[in-house]
């Protein structure tokens, strides 16, 4: 585990010997509490429950470092990086080390996400009966979208040579309360983390309501597990899970593409109907990394912002097709340089998962399997074009539907997975290069001498 555990532990124990210098200071200190107490009754679990969502929506987690870090470190020509910050250029230029703040952070405030789930499910018998199965399902689908996203960052790639022999990341599936030698772990291999992947997320599918406000849903976990299942290769049970998100009618594509954005400009801060999962972002919680970087202020549009660093070239914007509402979703500023507009809503919401994905991955896997569950790839292919106003097509291979997927999500954290899923290349980097895969953390690797560093570093 990461030393801040180890920190927060040894100020607790520095502050309770000094209370023991002066009677009148021997009380209980109120920045702690005994770890059983805090998990006493089912409102205290209800309460670190929420902790889980307020850590995953943190801005090096899904407040978007796990979306820009695979757009920005799987771009070959797209993107140019325009800002200041060492970190983010080191992974524009594939040349981290192991010293990089954001592999550091994202990896620190991960496990502290996944270390709240497991203080929840380690107290699920002090929840009320009606409330148990929902806050189980909730806790273990953030600790299995975590652990799915830590391995595709930290680790090789699935079915990049052996995924049993492969260092994935350590699974810690105990709350740490102190720290002892035990809990100085060994990476797990791909395969064990990609296993637990599977149970947690496959359990949260059972336990989950089909509605559940803007907290995780049925559909959230399944398809969330569409998403592991496609990267792979297991392209029937992803085809089925995505099919589960689309007949189930809880959401729908919408109109237009626009709508899908400027959740608070134009939304009233609510999510369109298409959005499956997303962290909620207002003006006094929550982050949006991806309008730090992908934003920009635009005068015409009162309430964008963003530090503007990640620029979008002619060679992504050629891509699309005459008609293609999707191409011309974009905004260029006296600055002459051009800017996505997803990202350009301050207080917008972040997209994890929208259903037009869910459309692409069934049409994927139904062509490279053969198969129409739920519809015919073209079918699927052209719902999304037309949606877009573009030119519905009157044939469909592997290609293009690879090309839909890339246009419709661009700049929503999918570039690098793909490339890798797909054994592609990032410029002249072959998919399985190590520099395309994150460093261990140095502080991480320092405090603990059971983990491994990966091959470069």
């Amino acid at each position: 585990m990461n030393r801040l555990f180890k920190y927060s532990f040894l100020t607790a124990a520095a502050m309770t010997l000094l209370s023991g210098c002066d009677q009148k200071l021997d009380v209980a200190p109120t920045q702690s509490i005994d770890d059983v107490a805090a998990l006493s009754t089912s409102k205290d679990v209800e309460v670190t429950l929420i902790g889980c969502y307020d850590g995953i929506q943190d801005g090096d987690v899904y407040g978007g470092a796990f979306q820009y870090v695979s757009d920005l470190y799987g771009d070959a020509g797209e993107i140019r990086f325009g800002g200041t910050f060492a970190n983010l250029l080191e992974i524009f230029d594939k040349q981290l080390t192991t010293a990089n703040s954001t592999a550091s952070t994202t990896w620190i405030d991960s496990y502290n996400a996944i270390n709240r789930c497991n203080n929840v499910l380690s107290a699920l018998d002090k929840v009320e009966e009606a409330k148990k199965a929902r806050i189980e399902g909730e806790a273990r689908f953030i600790r299995g979208a975590l652990y799915f996203e830590l391995v595709r960052l930290y680790a090789k790639t699935w079915g990049d040579g052996d995924n049993a022999a492969n260092a994935g990341v350590p699974l810690v599936l105990e709350p740490t309360r102190s720290v002892t030698d035990a809990d100085y772990r060994k990476r797990n291999s791909v395969a064990e983390v990609y296993a637990q992947v599977l149970d947690d997320l496959t359990k949260a599918e059972n336990l989950l309501p089909a509605s559940n406000t803007i907290y995780a849903t049925k559909n959230a976990a399944a398809g969330m597990l569409a998403r592991v299942y496609l990267q792979q290769g297991n392209y029937a049970s992803a085809r089925d899970a995505a099919n589960r998100v689309i007949t189930s009618g809880r959401q729908r594509l919408v109109t237009p593409f626009s709508s899908l954005f400027y959740t608070s400009l134009r939304n009233g801060g609510a999510n369109p109907a298409e959005y499956i999962f997303s962290t909620t972002v207002t003006a006094q919680d929550g982050a949006n990394s991806l309008n730090t970087f992908f934003g920009t202020a635009i005068s015409s549009i009162p309430g964008t912002a963003g530090r503007g660093d990640f620029r979008i070239l002619p060679a992504h914007r050629a891509l699309y097709g005459a008609g293609d509402t999707r191409g011309e979703f974009f905004v260029t500023p006296p600055s002459n340089l051009t800017y996505t507009q997803k990202h350009l809503d301050r207080f917008g919401n972040v997209p994890i998962m929208r259903l037009a994905e869910m459309y692409l991955i069934r049409a994927e896997a139904n062509f490279r399997l053969g198969t129409t569950v739920g519809a015919a790839p073209l079918a699927d292919i052209n719902a999304i074009r037309a949606r877009a106003g573009a030119t519905a097509l009157t044939e469909v291979t592997i290609a293009d539907i690879l090309k839909e997927r890339k246009l419709e999500l661009a700049f929503e954290g999918h570039t690098l997975h793909d490339i890798k899923r797909l054994k592609g290349k990032v410029g002249a980097l072959d998919f399985n290069s190590p520099r395309l895969i994150f460093p261990i953390p140095q502080r991480e690797i320092d405090a603990n001498k059971q983990l491994t560093q990966n091959v470069g570093y």
